[in-house]
């Protein structure tokens, strides 16, 4: 299980910035929000003890049905889920839902703004 529940969103975080054009920046007065080319993929309240992101659709259902996940508020008709008890919730899988978060986003993104991001 995950080493502690602050320790996961920080590494998420963490995670999520080092990605590829990855930004973050503050929207809705405390939710920072992970980017890329302006396109969402992860989100989390400034006090780090929730984080939301995008999953593929037919792992929605398994991924919110489990304890320490539920679908994310507003976001949940796009497969989002948001993780709200982090010490219930596998460290290093946590790390890797996040990378296809910013994986099903980018594949979203023109193929011209794609190869531009490959190559900075």
């Amino acid at each position: 299980m995950a080493k502690s529940a602050s320790s996961l969103i920080q590494t998420l975080c963490a995670v999520s910035m080092s990605l590829p054009a990855a930004t973050q920046d503050l929207k809705w007065g405390d939710i920072l929000v992970f980017s890329v080319a302006d396109k969402m993929f992860g989100a989390t309240h400034t006090d780090l003890k929730t984080f939301s992101f995008k999953v593929d659709a037919d792992r929605f259902l398994e991924l919110t049905d489990r304890p320490g996940m539920i679908p994310s508020p507003y976001l949940a008709r796009h497969k989002w889920i948001k993780i709200v008890d982090p010490k219930l919730v596998n460290h290093d899988e946590a790390v890797a839902l996040v990378r296809r978060s910013y994986e099903l986003v980018f594949a979203k993104l023109t193929k011209k703004l794609q190869r531009e991001i490959r190559h900075e």
